[in-house]
Order: structure tokens, then sequence, then C-alpha cells
């Protein structure tokens, strides 16, 4: 189809079904998840997930035959362009789309892929990814949850941490270690399994924020069905690492769609704590802002080009821990930088006059942002050795 048909039929129809509540500033709350614990917050929400899984568009550049809508990288791009002409929020945020349908897409049976994949794109389950663990953060082939084969089935048993949302999804991905002669890298599944097995369980963990969007997830003897390995065993070393890329991509570049249109976004921060001419009354701070405002729109012009890349059919591989590593380092600042500009009213916990500290508690908040995912320091290193090719 001629792209600019494509873009004529596909503005004609966002304008005909997203719904006008749909097409409002998105706050963290307004994200719509899936899920069978899922609670619409409005009819609006539920109509405009619908519309868009029907149409293949909550994921468009997955195949028509997994649930998606087949589009190509330009069709992608007009797709994106004409959803923010409107301002339409996206109808379906999760892991199963950000992560795991990558790597279903690469790695899984087609089976699997028949199975799994239109489940996510519309909506109907909610996954968490099942990482890391209390002595294997940033050494994670060191994980020591494991899955013995008992025949017909592996029974897991161990304990991950910082399992994000892990009290709300309804299924988990997840590495195990089932061939314990092998070297560590090599003896590491990937398994996929409901979070309502038998012997499942969590316990939220509250952050310094009050937030708890973390838990701890404790397996005890786990049956898992061996249907529901994805790739070979002891496979699950490489297919973690080609996950953790889309994962760092994600990280990276949340921020910058979340805020975009929020009270965060800078134009909004620069107008707090004015002096009597309409500027900001701190000069260290104008020039941090000036700043900022230079380098995030150096990282969204970074952010289209990435894009246009992937669209092209390319792999960032190890290029998507300099996406991690300059959108959290970014957000990080932005969270600061509203905080300074908004004096020590910005630092008291609980108050109608604050937002109740949320300025606060999304400044702490941002801190973990540089750690979940591999540390700051960690995507400087994959990107000294794997890109740069920096010796050791």
């Amino acid at each position: 189809m001629d792209i600019e048909v494509f873009r004529s039929e596909t503005r004609a129809w966002l304008e005909d079904n997203c719904p006008a509540d749909m097409r409002t500033p998105m706050g963290e709350d307004d994200i719509c998840w899936g899920g069978r614990k899922f609670v619409f917050r409005s009819p609006a929400q539920k109509q405009w997930l619908e519309v868009m899984a029907t149409k293949g568009w909550t994921v468009p550049a997955w195949p028509k035959a997994y649930g998606g809508g087949g589009l190509s990288g330009d069709e992608q791009k007009v797709l994106t362009e004409e959803m923010q002409r409107i301002n339409a929020r996206p109808p379906l945020q999760s892991f199963g789309i950000w992560m795991l349908g990558p790597a279903l897409l690469q790695f899984g049976t087609e089976e699997q892929k028949r199975h799994y994949l239109p489940q996510i794109a519309r909506g109907e389950i909610r996954w968490c990814q099942g990482y890391s663990e209390p002595g294997a953060g940033s050494d994670l082939a060191g994980l020591q949850t494991k899955g013995v084969d008992t025949g017909d089935h592996f029974e897991v048993t161990g304990q991950k941490i910082w399992t994000s949302y892990a009290d709300k999804a309804d299924w988990i991905f997840c590495l195990v270690r089932t061939e314990p002669d092998e070297k560590k890298h090599t003896g590491i599944s990937f398994l996929l399994f409901d979070m309502e097995s038998a012997g499942v369980s969590t316990k939220p963990i509250k952050l310094i924020s009050g937030a708890s969007p973390f838990c701890e997830t404790f397996f005890d003897g786990v049956k898992v069905p061996k249907d529901q390995i994805v790739g070979a065993r002891g496979q699950g070393w490489t297919i973690a690492k080609y996950l953790l890329t889309h994962e760092r991509e994600m990280i990276g570049a949340a921020d910058s769609a979340l805020f975009a249109k929020s009270d965060l976004a800078v134009d909004a921060i620069a107008a707090i704590g004015l002096d009597d001419t309409g500027r900001l009354d701190d000069a260290m701070l104008r020039a941090e802002l000036g700043q900022f405002l230079i380098d995030e729109i150096c990282f969204d012009a970074h952010l289209d080009m990435t894009g246009t890349y992937m669209r092209a059919g390319h792999e960032l591989g190890a290029r998507s821990a300099e996406l991690k590593y300059l959108g959290t380092e970014l957000n990080k600042r932005r969270q600061s930088l509203r905080v300074a500009a908004g004096g020590s009213d910005e630092l008291v916990w609980e108050g109608a006059a604050n937002d109740a500290g949320q300025a606060a508690k999304d400044w702490l908040r941002s801190k973990a942002n540089t750690i979940e995912g591999g540390t700051s320091e960690v995507m400087l290193s994959i990107l000294s050795k794997a890109v740069l090719k920096l010796p050791g």
C-alpha cells in the first residue's frame, strides 16, 4: 500500500475509534497493563484496548498470525505519528509486549507462538520476569533456583527478588538451573509458568519511596510441564541476553514517552520557583535546566534514529545498553531538577500543597532506574567492550 494512502486511512480510523478520554495526558496510574487481575479505570480504556487489539495495533510489528498488525517499518512509523498527532494513549503496555514477545518470536516453537502471543496482544495475560535472586543480581548467571527433571515436568524450587509486579502478574518467564553439572552459563533454562501454580508465593517489597512495585517471589516444588520451556534445555542464558536487550531499550525509552505530556515535562519544571520577572530565581538552576533541555532533545532524536534502525530489521544488541544508560540517567536529572525548582516544599513527604509529596517520591524512585535492568556502570562496561571494542 502507498504510504500516504496508509496514513490517510490510519488517520481516519483513529479519529473514528480512539475515545476522547484516551486522548488526554497519561500518568503512571493510567497505564493499561491487561491481565486477569487488571481493573479498567474507565469504559473508554477497555474500549480502546479492544478495538486496537482487534486491529492488531497493540503490537503492530508482530505478524498477523500471532495477533499483530503485520505492519512494515514505514507503516509503524506512520501509526506512531498519527497516534501522537491526536495524543492517543498506548492501548496496552506489558512485559509480554516489551520483553517476552520478542524472545518468543526469536526462540519459541510455532505452537508456543500461536498460544502465547495472541493472548499477550489482546492483554489477556500479564507477565512478570523471574531473573534476579538474592545472591545473583549483577552476576545473574550465578542463579541457584533449580528445576529438577521428574519425567514429564520440572519441579522448580528457589527464590527470585525485585520481581516487578509479581503480585499482579498472571504468568512468569523465569530463569532456572536445570543442568546442575554444566558450567553456570550453560546450565540455565528459560521456563514459563502460571503464578497461580501450587508452590508459588510473593511478598511485596516496600521501597524508600513508599511504593511496592517489586516483590520477593518464592517457588516451593512448582510443577512446570516440559512444553513450557522456551528453546532448548540449557539455552536460557542465550535467550536471557536477547531479552535483556529489549528490556534495556524499554527502560531507557519509557520515561521519555511517559513524561512527555505530563507535569514532569521540562517546560512545566520551568514554571516552578519563578522570580518577579518570570524567570527561575536561581541562575545555576537555569543553566542546569537549559543543559537538560538540550540533552533531552538529543536523546529524543537518538530514540527516533534507533526506531528507524530497528524498523529496517536490525537488532540493537549491545547498543541497548546505550539507551538504558542515557534514558535512566536523564530521568534521574529530570527528577532532581523538579525537586530543586520547587524548593523545600517539594521535600515535604505528605500534604495537599505538593501533591502528597509526589515529587520527592519520584525523585527517590528515579535512583532505581539506574540500577534495575543492569546498573549504569554495567551498561558503560558493555558499551566499552561490545561496541567500542576497548580492552578489558
